[in-house]
């Protein structure tokens, strides 16, 4: 029976660690403050929204909720990221994506300055996980992953990790972040030929394609660590699943993310602590 790596313990030292450096930067005069911008009322926002408010409120995090009409028009949208963008008071900024067509997708998650950009949308951010640096923040379930490891004491020095999707989102920062924690790295996606040959050889196997149980027991092999990205709705059994199908995986492999209950429980928690360190960052 694999050992779970559960996402709770993970976020709740994560918050932990927001609170204490929340309370000395407030200390300071400071108060780490997140802007939410979101366009209409989807309801997939606004559970998101109250989840964030409700995480930053436990780790001193202020926020400040910027809500414009699905039929904003252009110039309004951007004056309003403009003006987020400058005001000082305020360190980062989630923009909830898809914003409205006429908005234009590119230029919407580029107009947030990469330093505020928590969410790790921009071109900036990602130009940072590739040289390395400082320049904005990962993409907060790609982060999720790698607090994880960290948590449970999964070093990833030398590993050969196989990952099974490349999605800007996930898959391609992610394989550069591990690639930053000198793992060796095999991006695997819809035209790699025999996925299941090169997984059974990993190490590591992290799964990120958002297709349900579309890994079984022929892509893994004994002793294996395997994070679990993907959080999909299985109508048959009437509850969430991950990529991996659990029944099949779990006695193979040493470790593994619960799904629900692994990465996705960690996101919100990266994010709070992507404020918190924007907030030092831009006041050193």
């Amino acid at each position: 029976m694999a050992e779970l790596l559960k996402g709770k313990p993970v976020a709740e030292a994560l918050l932990e660690k927001c609170r204490t450096q929340s309370e000395e930067l407030k200390e300071r005069g400071i108060t780490p403050t997140l802007a939410i911008v979101r366009c209409g009322e989807d309801p997939a926002d606004l559970s998101y929204e109250k989840g964030a408010m409700k995480r930053c409120e436990a780790a001193g995090v202020a926020v400040k909720n910027i809500v414009m009409p699905v039929d904003v028009d252009a110039e309004t949208f951007y004056r309003t990221i403009d003006e987020t963008n400058k005001d000082a008071s305020i360190h980062g900024i989630l923009m909830f994506r898809p914003v409205p067509k006429h908005l234009g997708k590119e230029k919407s998650r580029n107009a947030i300055a990469p330093e505020k950009d928590v969410d790790g949308c921009t071109d900036g951010s990602l130009a940072g996980i590739f040289t390395n640096t400082e320049t904005g923040f990962a993409p907060c379930t790609a982060q999720a992953v790698i607090e994880i490891f960290d948590y449970y004491g999964i070093d990833l020095k030398g590993k050969n990790v196989a990952l099974i999707g490349r999605s800007l989102v996930v898959g391609k920062p992610l394989a550069m972040m591990l690639m930053n924690r000198n793992a060796t790295v095999t991006v695997c996606h819809t035209r790699t030929i025999d996925v299941p040959s090169i997984t059974r050889k990993a190490d590591i196997v992290v799964l990120a394609a958002g297709v349900k149980e579309m890994a079984d027991a022929s892509y893994f092999s004994e002793g294996q660590t395997v994070a679990d990205v993907g959080i999909n709705w299985n109508e048959e059994k009437g509850k969430l699943c991950g990529d991996a199908l659990f029944e099949e995986a779990e006695p193979i492999v040493a470790k593994i993310t619960p799904v629900p209950g692994g990465v996705g429980s960690v996101t919100t928690a990266v994010l709070v602590s992507h404020v918190v360190e924007a907030a030092i960052r831009q006041n050193r």
